[in-house]
C-alpha cells in the first residue's frame, strides 16, 4: 500500500500538485517537477490526431498480412530499374523468388561509353571559359587515363565489330578533346560545343543499339515466364519503378505491357514512382500491396474497387480550385477528369508538335 502511495504522489508532484506538496519536494526532484498546462482545445486537438498516427500503426501490421494473402494466391513479377539494364523477379505461390537472367553484359558497355562522354560536361561545365581557373586538370588527367584504358582494351570486349568500331572512335574522340583542352589550360565553349555535335551521331548509334538489347531480353525474359505460369498468368501481377525521367516510355514497363495487354495496365500492371533510380523488391512489394489492399477499402466504403487508386481528395480539390479561382477572377487550369479505374497509359500520352526522340531531333 505503502508503494502504490508513493507511486501516486511521485506522479502528482511530477504533473503539477498543489503548491503546498510542491514546497516539500527535495532538490534532486527539482529538475523534472512543476506545475503545466494544457488548454482543453489542445488536448482534444492531440487526441483526434492521434488516430491518424494509430490508423499508420494498423496498417503497418495488416499489410504484412494482406501481402502474405496476395503472394500465396497470385504471381507477382517487379520490374526493377538498374544499371545493368534492369532486375526482373517472379514470385509464384509456393516458391522461391525467381531472377531473372541479366540483360547481356553488352548493354552496360555501350551505356559506360556513352557516359563516359557525358561526364566530359560534367568535367568542364564549371569552367567554361574560365583561364584563371585550372582546377579541373586534375580530375580530367585521372579521367583521361581510364578513357586511354578503356580504349587499349575495347578489341577484348564482347561486341560485335561494327558496335566496337563505333565505341572506337567515340572513345578517341573524347581523348582528342581533353587532351586539346589540357593543352590550351582554358575549355572555349566553342570546343565544347563542337565536341558535342561531333560524338552525337556516334552517341545515338549506342543508345539504339543498347535499347535493342535491352527490349530482346526481357521480351525473352516475359515469353518464358508467361508459358509457365500459363492459366495463372491472367490473375498475375506486375510492377516496374520510375523516377520523374523515366515515367515517358519506360522500357521495362513498356515491355510489360506488351504482355498484360491494354486491360491490365493499372489493374493488374502498375508502374511505382520512387524518389531514386533503384528501389529494393521489399519496398515494392510494400507499395504494390498498399495498393491492392486500398482498393478492397474504396470498395468497401464507396463501392468502387479503384477510387483509392486516386487522391481521395482530389475530386472535391477540383471544385474548390475552381470556386477558389473564380473569386480570384482567374481561369482554372485542370487536366481532364478520369474514370476510376482508367486503362489508359500512366505517363504522358497527349500528342503535340515537335521533337519527340533522338531520331527527330535531326
Amino acid at each position: 500500500m505503502k508503494t502504490r502511495f508513493g507511486l501516486a504522489m511521485a506522479a502528482a508532484l511530477m504533473l503539477g500538485g498543489g503548491a503546498a506538496i510542491a514546497q516539500t519536494l527535495p532538490d534532486y526532484m527539482a529538475p523534472i517537477s512543476g506545475k503545466t498546462n494544457a488548454a482543453p482545445g489542445d488536448i482534444a486537438t492531440r487526441d483526434v490526431l492521434a488516430l491518424n498516427t494509430a490508423m499508420f500503426e494498423l496498417y503497418g501490421d495488416a499489410a504484412k498480412v494482406f501481402q502474405k494473402n496476395i503472394l500465396d494466391k497470385h504471381p507477382v513479377i517487379l520490374g526493377l530499374f538498374s544499371g545493368a539494364g534492369g532486375r526482373l523477379i517472379l514470385y509464384r505461390p509456393g516458391q522461391p523468388p525467381l531472377d531473372a537472367p541479366q540483360v547481356p553484359v553488352v548493354y552496360q558497355l555501350l551505356k559506360s561509353v556513352g557516359h563516359s562522354t557525358m561526364a566530359l560536361a560534367e568535367v568542364v561545365g564549371p569552367y567554361v571559359d574560365n583561364p584563371d581557373n585550372k582546377s579541373w586538370r586534375g580530375a580530367m588527367l585521372a579521367f583521361r587515363s581510364r578513357m586511354q584504358s578503356a580504349l587499349d582494351s575495347l578489341d577484348a570486349t564482347p561486341m560485335q565489330a561494327d558496335w566496337r568500331d563505333n565505341n572506337r572512335i567515340i572513345l578517341k574522340n573524347n581523348i582528342a578533346f581533353m587532351d586539346e583542352c589540357l593543352a590550351r589550360g582554358v575549355i572555349p565553349f566553342s570546343k565544347l560545343e563542337a565536341f558535342g555535335k561531333q560524338q552525337a551521331p556516334f552517341l545515338a548509334r549506342n543508345v539504339a543499339w543498347a535499347a535493342q538489347t535491352q527490349v530482346a531480353h526481357w521480351m525473352g525474359v516475359l515469353a518464358d515466364w508467361k508459358t509457365q505460369l500459363g492459366p495463372d498468368w491472367e490473375k498475375t501481377y506486375a510492377a516496374s519503378n520510375t523516377i520523374y525521367v523515366t515515367r515517358q516510355n519506360n522500357v521495362i514497363f513498356s515491355v510489360l505491357a506488351q504482355f498484360f495487354g491494354p486491360d491490365a495496365i493499372n489493374t493488374r500492371l502498375l508502374l511505382i514512382e520512387t524518389v531514386s533510380f533503384t528501389t529494393t523488391p521489399a519496398d515494392m512489394l510494400e507499395s504494390l500491396t498498399r495498393i491492392i489492399a486500398d482498393r478492397s477499402v474504396g470498395a468497401l466504403f464507396f463501392g468502387n474497387y479503384h477510387l483509392m487508386d486516386y487522391e481521395l481528395m482530389g475530386g472535391d480539390g477540383r471544385a474548390a480550385i475552381v470556386a477558389e479561382t473564380a473569386k480570384r477572377g482567374m481561369t482554372p487550369f485542370l487536366p481532364p477528369l478520369v474514370p476510376f479505374g482508367s486503362r489508359q497509359w500512366p505517363t504522358l500520352v497527349t500528342p503535340g508538335p515537335g521533337p519527340a526522340t533522338i531520331a527527330d531531333l535531326k
